[in-house]
């Protein structure tokens, strides 16, 4: 079947991409022989102690939140608090807060710049949110509001602060409770200096400080004017990063409190005013300051972010999954007694096929429940629970080591190209090549859409060719390296080694340089 010809291939521009920045989703913590026994002592004589003392402050915190707000409705809650409830209240929690900490080892808050009033800032954002300790930012900031799950409400001691706080609460799995979050924010950031401020951590996740996730612009939605506030902890070891993949909850928690001093920089920078468009803009808004702290503290300001529950890195032109999902299909499969390569998989190119899970099961060959509801889980369902299996087709493919990058890349294509009535007879459209990337490499569909359009504008047409489309993925250097490397699960190489994608986000593997960069 003839899809492509060279007579319809435009060259699309070759990747202009700087070296990559650090990965921001792991944090390594790599300890002396000296530091270890270090902790050892200090860990068994100091960290008990301390968390001992710190949980009991936690717990004398609660009878301050729950005075403040007891007896008031619902409505009343809905204004700011005034009178004897704010003033003695708010300065107990204020007080025994810093002690907490000061427990917990973080002897030293050191304050640069000077805090904005919330006439001149109603909305505050720190960054880089690296910890579960970060909520220390609040103590100099004089305890503004700040937005959390709905569902820590359930949580001892901490639903009560949360109501002491007059926290905007948000629910992750109701979007209308967004659209609420969305209209509270823009209330109380426009009401003239009434509500104190909105303290915003715009990364949303932790990170490891070696660069900023890209900003959500929810703390930028109403357009007023924002103060920057950085976050560092200026210690010999860093014990405090709580990333995705790095020391755990209860690690982090046990070193930090065995360290004999820790210390935090809390630095306010100028107020940054909105431009008319970047008030008419929230992700330009969101951007322009992501720059501006960036450059503050001397680190990279990303694209990274969390998509769902899987952080998504910046390789080139390219999203994609820090650990794509394929490599846990291909060990499932593997598990299952499974050769991707010896199942039938024929398919008409260009055509979906939905199938069930007792299909599914059927065409794989697979007996147990077990392997067959976590295989098919990897797929993406329509509305009533099929997959197409033109997935499963190039996912197997994907997953046979004997198969080559171009033919790979042209079954791709097949699969999903669309036939043409005018011009090259079949075209990758948009829904098929964020599909292929979605599958391939774990790449968010919204982003994969984007690179779609910006790739067609090289061309005549609103498609891709095989031949740009091999171009893309198969002559650049770095989406090549990229590719083969998330496409070789059986072949899975460490973080450290030079082909893998941490390797290539970490700048292991240099890209090379443009003028400007």
């Amino acid at each position: 079947m003839s899809q492509g010809s060279p007579g319809d291939c435009v060259p699309l521009e070759p990747t202009s991409a700087p070296s990559a920045p650090p990965n921001p989703f792991v944090h390594e913590l790599h300890l002396s022989r000296f530091q270890r026994i270090k902790f050892c002592l200090l860990g068994t004589l100091l960290a008990p102690i301390r968390v001992l003392l710190a949980f009991i402050v936690l717990f004398l915190l609660w009878p301050f939140a729950w005075l403040q707000v007891a007896g008031l409705s619902e409505e009343q809650l809905q204004e700011p608090l005034t009178g004897w409830r704010k003033t003695v209240c708010h300065n107990g929690v204020l007080g025994l807060s810093r002690l907490l900490f000061f427990l917990l080892g973080f002897l030293r808050i050191r304050v640069r710049g000077q805090r904005a009033s919330r006439l001149q800032a109603p909305v505050l954002v720190a960054a880089p949110h690296s910890t579960f300790f970060d909520p220390i930012v609040l103590l100099p900031c004089d305890l503004p509001k700040v937005v959390s799950r709905a569902e820590n409400l359930s949580v001892p001691v901490i639903g009560a602060l949360l109501r002491f706080n007059q926290a905007i609460l948000v629910s992750r799995h109701d979007p209308a409770s967004r659209r609420r979050v969305v209209e509270e924010v823009r209330r109380r950031a426009t009401s003239g200096g009434k509500w104190p401020q909105v303290l915003f951590f715009p990364e949303g996740t932790c990170s490891n400080k070696k660069a900023l996730l890209k900003f959500k612009p929810g703390a930028f939605i109403a357009g007023v004017p924002v103060q920057p506030v950085l976050i560092r902890y200026p210690n010999s070891l860093d014990t405090t990063s709580w990333a995705w993949r790095g020391p755990g909850v209860l690690k982090v928690l046990w070193l930090t409190a065995s360290q004999p001093c820790s210390i935090v920089d809390v630095e306010f920078l100028p107020v940054y005013h909105p431009s008319p468009e970047e008030s008419k803009d929230p992700t330009l808004y969101a951007n322009n300051v992501q720059r501006v702290m960036a450059q503050a503290l001397g680190i990279p300001a990303t694209e990274c972010e969390f998509v769902g529950s899987l952080p998504v890195i910046v390789v080139g032109r390219l999203k994609v999954a820090l650990e794509p999902q394929l490599w846990e299909l291909g060990k499932i499969l593997r598990k299952a007694g499974l050769s991707p390569g010896c199942v039938d998989t024929e398919t008409e190119p260009g055509r979906s096929r939905m199938i069930n899970q007792e299909e599914f099961a059927g065409q794989l060959q697979l007996s147990d429940p077990q392997a067959v509801a976590s295989a098919f889980s990897y797929f993406q369902k329509d509305a009533n629970g099929l997959v197409d299996f033109r997935d499963v087709t190039l996912a197997l493919a994907a997953l046979d080591g004997g198969i080559g990058l171009e033919e790979l890349t042209r079954l791709a294509f097949e699969l999903f190209a669309e036939e043409q009535a005018e011009g090259p007879s079949h075209l990758l459209c948009k829904d098929g090549f964020s599909t292929i990337l979605h599958l391939l490499l774990g790449s968010p569909r919204p982003a994969a859409e984007t690179l779609h359009a910006d790739l067609c504008q090289a061309g005549p047409h609103q498609g891709l060719s095989l031949c740009q489309f091999q171009d893309f993925f198969l002559r650049d250097p770095v989406h090549r390296k990229l590719f083969s490397t998330y496409l070789r699960p059986s072949q899975t190489p460490n973080a450290s080694s030079p082909g893998s994608p941490t390797a290539l986000a970490n700048g292991t593997v240099h890209m090379p340089k443009h003028k400007g960069d």
